[in-house]
């Protein structure tokens, strides 16, 4: 059985992580968080839309300028496999008023993004991990943040 890290390397590659990014608005945002899902061959170019009309019924707006764009679940079909991207916004995009630098596009068929997830409440909760994920300029800082924080102990480590 792989480790959590390992499971989150395997949804969120390097070349899924953009830190320089531009964006109009909530919708530009989204459009372009759902081409690099696109570009990693998680998703069908559709896809995208479907990211769009889960926008419209309820906001992926977390907070501390952090988002979670992902597809409704009649998009689910249009996925190749689970997938994370990381795009930042270093100037922002208006979410409906609210600032996004962040945003955290999910691709997923189950449930195999949730320690991601997990993980990424934990730096929410931590304003000095929230803050150097909104300024983060490199990948690996991004990877490192998003990583369990706490590794179980192994058998070595611990024999029993």
């Amino acid at each position: 059985m792989r480790s959590v890290p390992d499971r989150a390397a395997g949804l969120l590659a390097t070349e899924a992580i953009r830190l320089d990014a531009r964006a109009r608005g909530r919708d530009h945002a989204i459009r372009i968080c759902g081409q690099v899902l696109v570009d990693a061959g998680a998703v069908e170019p559709a896809y995208i839309d479907a990211m769009l009309e889960r926008e419209r019924s309820i906001s992926t707006y977390l907070g501390e300028g952090v988002a979670i764009p992902h597809g409704t679940s009649g998009g689910r079909d249009l996925i190749h496999r689970d997938a994370l991207a990381v795009v930042r916004f270093p100037d922002g995009a208006d979410w409906d008023g609210d600032t996004v630098t962040v945003c955290i596009a999910i691709a997923a068929r189950g449930d195999g993004h949730m320690e991601i997830l997990a993980e990424l409440a934990q730096v929410l909760m931590d304003p000095d991990r929230a803050r150097a994920l909104r300024e983060a300029t490199e990948p690996g800082q991004v990877l490192a943040l998003l990583s369990p924080q706490e590794q179980q102990p192994t058998e070595q480590e611990h024999p029993v």
